[in-house]
C-alpha cells in the first residue's frame, strides 16, 4: 500500500530505501505522556529475516518548546541498531504544523534494524550409536554460517555425560576443507572450543574430537548437548544457536565395575539367622540403603539391587512396614540382632543382607 501521509517514500529512491515514517495526531492525545507504541517490523515472504517488535514510550513533553521525548525499547532482545547494538535508545522529536491548516502532527524517526532470521546452525554426530565401556566416541560438530555476512569470535561449549572422558589431543578443525586451530579447556564435564578463524558467509566450520566410555557410562544417559556463540562481522550482534543433544547408548558389555546387591526378609523359625525349608519369606517389606533409596520385597521377601557403585553399602530394615514382626534374636552371630546389614560390594561383585524376623505374637497362645 501507499504511503498517503505528508512524507512519501518511494523504493525507487536508494537513498531512502528502506525507509519509513510515521504521524502522531496532538490533538487526539497520540502524544500524551506515557503514551506506548508497538512497532511491529514484519519482513518481506520467503526472506530471512525475523520480526521485529519495539516498544516506544512518550516519556516527557515540553509544551514550551513543542519537543516530545521517547524511549525505544527491544521486545525481542536483539539490538534496535548497529550502532553500539543497543536495546534501548532514548530521543526525541519537534511538533510541528502539517501541510493541512489546524492539524498539528508529530514526525518521529527510529532507524531499526531487521536480523536473520537464522544467522549460524549448530549439529552434532558421532560414529557410533551404542558404545561399550572402554570404547572410543568421535563426535563431529557443524558450524555453518548462514548470516549474510562473516561470523567470528566461535565459541562452542559441549557438556559430556556422566562417564564419557574426553580425550584432549585428539581435537580438529577444518574450515573450507583447510586444517584450523581449535583452542580447548575443559571445566568437568563442559568442553569449551574457541578459534580465531571467521566463517565466510555460507561457510561451514567442523570440529572433531573424541572420548572414551569409562564404566561410570552405565549410570549415565548417554547425552550430551552443545551450543555456540559468535559475533557477526558486518554489525557486530551476537548470534547463538543450540542446544543441540546427541545420544548414544551406552551398553555394560563385560566391563563393569557395577556389582549387585541382593537379600530376602523371612520368618526364622530357629534363630540361626539363615532361612531353612519352612522359614517363609515376608512379602512388601521395606529396605531403606544409606543413599535414601527405598527397596520393597516381593511376594516371596526376596528384593535385589542392580548397577550398584564398589564399596561399603548399609541397608537397613524398617519395621513399621511389617506390622506384627519384630527382629528374630541370632544365637549364632550377634551382627544378626541390629536392624541394619553393613556389606562390601566388589567391583562387578555381588552381596548379600539378609534379614530375619519373628512374629511378636506366640503361635500356642493365639491358637
Amino acid at each position: 500500500s501507499t504511503n498517503a501521509n505528508p512524507f512519501f517514500l518511494n523504493n525507487d529512491d536508494n537513498e531512502n530505501r528502506g525507509r519509513y515514517s510515521f504521524l502522531f495526531d496532538r490533538d487526539r492525545g497520540q502524544l500524551d505522556l506515557g503514551r506506548s507504541y508497538i512497532l511491529v517490523v514484519n519482513p518481506p515472504a520467503n526472506s530471512n529475516f525475523l520480526q521485529r517488535r519495539i516498544r516506544l514510550t512518550i516519556t516527557n513533553v515540553d509544551e514550551a518548546q513543542s519537543i516530545v521525548s521517547y524511549t525505544a525499547t527491544s521486545l525481542d532482545g536483539l539490538p534496535i541498531s548497529t550502532d553500539a547494538n543497543p536495546t534501548e535508545i532514548q530521543g526525541e522529536f519537534l511538533i510541528r504544523n502539517a501541510e493541512r491548516e489546524g492539524l498539528v502532527l508529530g514526525l518521529l524517526n527510529v532507524d531499526t534494524g531487521i536480523c536473520d532470521l537464522e544467522s549460524i546452525r549448530i549439529t552434532k554426530s558421532a560414529d557410533r550409536a551404542t558404545a561399550e565401556p572402554g570404547d572410543t566416541i568421535i563426535y563431529r560438530l557443524s558450524l555453518r554460517n548462514l548470516a549474510s555476512s562473516a561470523v567470528q569470535d566461535i565459541v562452542v561449549t559441549d557438556d559430556l555425560p556422566l562417564g564419557f572422558k574426553f580425550l584432549e589431543d585428539s581435537v580438529r578443525g577444518e574450515l573450507q576443507q583447510e586444517s584450523v586451530d581449535i583452542e580447548t579447556t575443559r571445566d568437568g564435564a563442559t568442553i569449551t572450543f574457541t578459534t580465531t578463524e571467521p566463517i565466510p558467509e555460507g561457510g561451514v566450520l567442523n570440529i572433531a574430537y573424541g572420548v572414551q566410555v569409562t564404566p561410570d557410562g552405565i549410570r549415565g544417559d548417554g547425552e550430551n548437548s552443545a551450543i555456540v556463540a559468535a559475533e557477526r562481522d558486518d554489525n557486530g550482534w551476537d548470534i547463538k544457536d543450540g542446544p543441540v543433544v546427541h545420544r548414544v547408548r551406552v551398553d555394560p558389555g563385560i566391563i563393569s565395575d557395577c556389582g549387585t546387591l541382593l537379600g530376602r526378609v523371612f520368618v526364622d523359625k530357629n534363630f540361626d539367622g539363615h532361612q531353612q525349608p519352612g522359614e517363609p519369606g515376608v512379602p512388601n517389606a521395606v529396605i531403606f540403603m544409606e543413599n535414601g533409596n527405598r527397596i520393597t520385597t516381593d511376594a516371596n521377601g526376596l528384593f535385589s539391587v542392580k548397577n550398584v557403585l564398589p564399596g561399603y553399602h548399609t541397608g537397613a530394615l524398617d519395621l513399621t512396614s511389617l506390622p506384627g514382626y519384630t527382629l528374630a534374636p541370632n544365637t549364632h552371630f550377634s551382627e544378626g540382632n541390629s536392624q541394619s546389614r553393613l556389606v562390601r560390594l566388589e567391583p562387578g561383585g555381588m552381596a548379600r543382607m539378609n534379614f530375619a524376623v519373628t512374629p511378636t505374637f506366640n503361635e500356642e497362645d493365639q491358637q
